[in-house]
């Protein structure tokens, strides 16, 4: 009988704290010119800057 192989068991990597995993945020939308620039209630997705968009906490 053949020896049994065994499969290398993947570790999850721990999800990302600012996007909670998903790769994205959501970012105000500013409006006017740089003096008088104000926010509004409108949201945009935004890549994430810590994990670069894979969701993935980097160590």
């Amino acid at each position: 009988m053949a020896a049994r192989k065994t499969t290398a068991r993947t570790t999850r990597a721990k999800k990302c704290p600012d996007c909670k995993g998903t790769g994205e945020t959501a970012e105000t939308v500013r409006v006017g010119s740089v003096r008088k620039s104000r926010e509004t209630a409108d949201r945009q997705a935004a890549l994430c800057l810590t994990c670069f968009g894979t969701g993935h906490a980097t160590n």
